[in-house]
């Protein structure tokens, strides 16, 4: 069932934080549709090292307030934004001024150039004040941060949900925050990165040997994960090189496919911009190319009735 088809009153359960390994800790959203991401945390001796914030003012006070809750007095010292997508980072400057925000550096790019624009998609959410705090340390490949003696591995393996897609891996304990690269029980969205770049990135993560993943939308999950999120992917690309052949257009093919065991995911209107992505790689155009939302979004609408994707944050 899609956000777009819940009730106008709809209510989500509050957020809840789960203890995935000793002192790390997730911090899920549900119902894990659009703008309801997960986060995360590690609590070191003196200080914390947090992973993403929250779309809105509120849910990242709330975010701020649930670490503060688990490590006391101990202070945010280190922040990992895994992509650019505001409910990944809007609320990076709740923990400004003090933290040290880490991101590749394509989402600091990106973090910029879209600024507050996603806000004009949904303005009946209630922001808030939000001042925008792109990363200021960044990367290309790897990093490593550490909490105390606990190494955690950045690894980038964009373009996928994004051109900038970075994963925390933490190997001592066997434990991946994926970010969006990971949906769990909703469509993944690879309209601003790359069908094919999305399957590869899964591999990599595969080839990490994780044993608990922490997605970035969706309940914690098991490694399996990645086969149900694979076979989507390739679900759309062999879609895709039917319909593109015939000289069906994304919209038009999307509204005569049939979704199978996927349609039961949250927010199947991501089909159609997957297929526009899906289209552009079809011509050649190089993965990460631009594609203007403003010529997708409209058949994300039209999929869904003339309805807007419906935002819960």
């Amino acid at each position: 069932m899609t956000t777009a088809h819940l009730p106008d009153d709809a209510e989500v359960p509050p957020p809840r934080v789960e203890e995935v390994s000793e002192g790390i800790f997730a911090y899920i959203q549900p119902n894990g549709g659009w703008g309801l991401n997960n986060a995360g945390f590690i609590v070191g001796r003196e200080a914390v090292t947090a992973i993403d914030t929250c779309f809105t003012v509120k849910r990242s006070r709330a975010f701020a307030e649930a670490v503060r809750t688990a490590a006391g007095a101990r202070p945010v010292q280190t922040l990992v934004n895994t992509h650019h997508h505001g409910d990944h980072t809007h609320g990076n400057f709740v923990f400004a001024p003090g933290a040290t925000i880490i991101g590749h550096e394509r989402c600091r790019q990106e973090a910029i150039a879209t600024g507050l624009g996603t806000t004009a998609f949904w303005p009946q959410v209630d922001w808030g004040e939000i001042r925008l705090a792109p990363p200021f340390v960044t990367f290309a490949e790897r990093l490593n941060v550490y909490a105390d003696d606990l190494r955690v591995e950045l690894i980038y393996v964009g373009p996928a949900h994004t051109t900038n897609d970075i994963v925390a891996w933490v190997p001592e304990r066997k434990l991946l925050f994926a970010g969006d690269v990971i949906f769990n029980g909703g469509t993944p969205f690879v309209v601003m990165g790359s069908l094919a770049g999305s399957l590869a990135a899964l591999e990599t993560l595969r080839g990490l040997g994780a044993e608990r993943i922490v997605p970035g939308h969706g309940p914690v999950c098991a490694p399996a994960v990645i086969d149900d999120v694979a076979a989507y992917l390739r679900f759309v690309r062999d879609v895709a090189g039917k319909g593109f052949a015939a000289g069906a257009g994304p919209l038009e093919l999307a509204l005569e496919t049939d979704l199978g065991r996927f349609g039961e995911w949250l927010d199947r209107e991501r089909l159609v911009a997957n297929l526009h992505r899906a289209y552009s790689e079809l011509r050649g155009e190089p993965q990460g190319t631009a594609l203007p939302l403003a010529g997708v979004m409209p058949d994300m609408v039209a999929y869904n009735g003339g309805q807007m994707p419906r935002c819960l944050a």
